[in-house]
């Protein structure tokens, strides 16, 4: 089909709402690698892996192969019954987790976004409390409870409110809400949590959740020492601590397979989806053994746990451990973050350079001293990455925030090949002011 076709149907017969960078949207036909090749002819190079979901690379041979198996042998019975594909995925999750010294139990879903519900709503049965925190900045998911959790505006489509839900300060140094400099700051937004919960809660919260990284937030990074600072203050007050894996989990950050040991920081439970099953639907609660026994009653996920999905994600894993993926995110990271620092030096619009492994992210502005972000180049910006044959991502609350995260199987000369990409495309896009 050709791509007007594709998108005549989407027009006539698909919600208006769904996302698109561009002014003319892009139609993927099918993709190998870091390639991704459009129904309109054209290769492009993608930094962007189905916004962090494809992390092994586009129809990676083994991930396929292990897939096509299950499928062949059992696709689907829903958690009514426990499989094979279901406990060894849940024993490998429980073996990766940050902390040797507890036992973790897995709910299976099918998306991020029922993860973190889950989470919620496990924290709330376990502390037997429903106030909660989240951050501002943050991005949580699309059902109810998730989207009152947002710290966006755009994606709070919802007019009424959910009682409960807190917003606390988000450590985005580069926009301080205090006017304040790290490390002088004090961590002002760390320490400020302990007021939220005093001021705006009876005194006991059932839960922090918060990315490690902010994802949609436009890759924002806390300061080392800000988990350490806000955790125990929520545990103080009975809280358990969820960290949001969904965009940083299974190497994304580089060196370690969960963003939050970056921190030193323990959670009570993890949430996952995305690059865990290389592009299947996915989404993991993972609890402490006691935090989880604290679900009582009924409950099911009637695509959570699918055997074709758990095989994808074991074999997701086999090849992140073969390829040594960890490392290769954490060097190949680290060449990325040089390569986009040299942009900043080269171009006067990129305001700041942040991000950790292959999780980078740019943030432009119109002057880097009065730090007002650019909408209208970002979108410049974006339409010239296209032309030029890379696929990026954009977030922040303001849109300006340029995201950029390929596969984890990335190469030094992939980056080196986005980044000529990238100083191209931002000089036709400030050009084009």
């Amino acid at each position: 089909m050709d791509p007007k076709s594709v998108l005549a149907k989407h027009k006539e017969f698909v919600f208006p709402a769904v996302i698109n960078y561009y002014q003319e949207p892009l139609v993927p036909e099918r993709g190998e690698g870091l390639t991704v090749h459009a129904a309109d002819g054209r290769r492009y190079l993608d930094f962007f892996g189905g916004i962090l979901t494809v992390s092994v690379g586009h129809s990676h041979p083994h991930v396929l192969q292990k897939t096509m198996e299950q499928m062949k042998k059992l696709q689907h019975v829903s958690t009514l019954y426990p499989t094979e594909p279901m406990g060894l995925l849940a024993e490998k999750i429980a073996g990766l987790a940050p902390s040797k010294q507890h036992r973790w139990k897995s709910f299976f879903t099918s998306s991020g976004t029922e993860a973190n519900e889950m989470a919620v709503l496990t924290a709330k049965l376990a502390t037997g409390t429903t106030d909660m925190i989240a951050l501002r900045h943050s991005y949580g998911g699309r059902a109810t409870l998730a989207l009152n959790m947002m710290g966006q505006a755009a994606w709070r489509v919802t007019p009424s409110q959910l009682p409960g839900v807190k917003h606390a300060h988000a450590p985005y140094c580069y926009r301080c809400d205090f006017g304040l400099t790290y490390p002088d700051c004090g961590l002002r937004c760390a320490k400020d949590v302990e007021t939220l919960i005093q001021t705006e809660t009876n005194g006991r919260v059932a839960c922090l959740i918060a990315e490690p990284v902010l994802g949609v937030g436009g890759f924002i990074v806390p300061p080392k020492e800000y988990f350490s600072e806000v955790v125990p203050i929520v545990r103080k007050y009975g809280g358990l601590f969820i960290a949001d894996e969904v965009q940083t989990g299974w190497g994304r950050t580089g060196g370690k397979w969960n963003g939050i040991e970056h921190w030193g920081v323990v959670p009570d439970m993890l949430t996952y989806a995305k690059g865990l099953a290389n592009g299947s639907p996915i989404g993991v609660t993972l609890a402490k053994a006691e935090v989880a026994d604290a679900f009582k009653g009924l409950t099911i996920a009637t695509f959570g746990g699918n055997p074709v999905t758990m095989a994808a994600a074991l074999a997701t894993i086999e090849v992140i451990e073969k390829e040594k993926l960890l490392e290769n995110t954490e060097k190949v990271g680290a060449h990325l973050h040089g390569k986009l620092t040299e942009l900043a030096e080269k171009h006067p619009a990129i305001g700041d350079v942040r991000g950790l492994g292959l999780m980078r992210a740019l943030e432009l502005v119109k002057d880097r001293k009065s730090k007002e972000p650019d909408m209208a180049l970002t979108g410049r910006f974006l339409e010239a990455t296209r032309r030029a044959g890379l696929l990026v991502g954009k977030g922040g609350l303001y849109g300006n925030t340029v995201r950029i995260a390929p596969p984890m199987v990335a190469t030094k000369n992939d980056v080196d090949e986005a980044a000529k990409l990238l100083d191209k495309a931002l000089s036709e896009a400030t050009a084009g002011a």
